[in-house]
């Protein structure tokens, strides 16, 4: 493992001194290229030169331990007990970051709620999903952008589709993947009894050109008038969009923007999404057979979290965490829930690839 980190760093150090050559400056491609790498390596070499730091600082310690001086052998000895505790965690840092790296982390992401189950106050709860998650991604200077939706009559959404663009929006919110639950008492209730509706959220990886090619002659394009809001243009000018794939029966509609052409394009970043995920569904459905668990699939099929209001606690049913601040949870602040999924199924990962070996 430290001949393969050594190789790395070395690449590392090659790295840098390529982006700082004159020609590849000029090559904003390359540039490009070369900086996504530097950068993929960057958290990887940091770990290892901070390990190698503290190895170095052990042997040092060690040393200090044949002094005659009592006092200094003590402090020798503590320090090197804060030392071995250090190089284990690095080590296991180290192992995580030597993990394959999913292609589609760095990735924007189109986010898909849809109210399920629970009739008005599911799509409330959809809407609440909404803010949450934008409140989020806001936190994180991610940026984004509503490509469709339907909203019921009480407000929420029926269905809410949005971009969510920035750096490494992915590898952060694809394990919300899923069924989501809430149980609380509807402002409808007079009898202050407590329902219980659901949600269902999908993270779909953003589609590059490069990753999907449409036949165009696959497709069904059709164009109608917009509803809703947005004055007397929505009721005047063919410029909603729906884009129906006719080989998967895939159908995207957007109708957020004044033109056409704008919907039209957006409607085909989410067909393209879809498309990549039914790929990469794929994809892990055969890896699955070769093992015995599927690390991080998102099986939407599954009820993931449920929210409950009276208690004012969130539950991730998959790692069994659960925590008592629901209102900063629908707030946005749900950086803790984040990490811990994510951790888990690094976690999940290391086992299975110490169980291949």
């Amino acid at each position: 493992m430290l001949h393969k980190i050594e190789e790395l760093e070395r690449r590392f150090e090659e790295l840098e001194s390529l982006l700082s050559d004159p020609a590849v400056l000029g090559n904003q491609l390359e540039f490009r290229r070369l900086s996504k790498e530097h950068y993929e390596l960057s958290d990887l070499v940091a770990a290892y030169r901070h390990y190698k730091k503290t190895l170095a600082e052990m042997e040092d310690n060690r040393e200090l331990l044949n002094e005659p001086d009592p006092e200094i052998r003590e402090m020798a000895e503590a320090e090197l007990e804060e030392l071995a505790g250090r190089k284990e965690r690095l080590e296991e840092e180290i192992k995580l970051l030597l993990l394959p790296k999913d292609p589609n982390d760095d990735r924007s992401v189109v986010l898909e709620i849809r109210a399920g189950t629970g009739g008005d106050e599911a799509a409330l709860f959809a809407g609440d999903l909404f803010r949450m998650y934008s409140r989020f991604a806001e936190s994180n200077r991610w940026k984004v952008e509503v490509i469709s939706s339907s909203e019921s009559a009480l407000g929420g959404f029926k269905e809410v589709i949005a971009l969510v663009e920035g750096q490494g929006v992915y590898a952060r919110l694809k394990y919300e993947s899923g069924t989501h639950r809430v149980q609380r008492v509807p402002d409808t209730e007079a009898q202050g009894r407590i329902h219980t509706s659901a949600c269902t959220v999908a993270v779909l990886p953003e589609a590059e050109d490069i990753d999907i090619e449409i036949n165009p002659a696959d497709l069904k394009i059709d164009v109608y008038r917009s509803s809703g809001a947005g004055g007397q243009h929505v009721n005047t000018t063919d410029s909603a969009v729906r884009i129906t794939h006719l080989p998967t029966g895939i159908v995207v509609a957007c109708q957020e923007e004044r033109s056409q052409i704008k919907n039209r394009a957006k409607a085909m970043k989410v067909m393209k999404s879809k498309m990549l995920d039914i790929m990469v569904s794929e994809q892990n459905a055969k890896m699955a057979a070769d093992r015995k668990q599927q690390v991080g699939s998102g099986d939407r099929s599954e009820r993931i979290r449920t929210y409950n209001f009276p208690q004012g606690r969130v539950t991730d049913h998959r790692i069994g965490l659960t925590l008592y601040r629901l209102d900063a949870v629908m707030a946005g602040d749900i950086a803790e829930i984040v990490d811990a999924l994510r951790a888990h199924y690094q976690m999940e990962a290391l086992k299975a690839q110490s169980e291949a070996a």
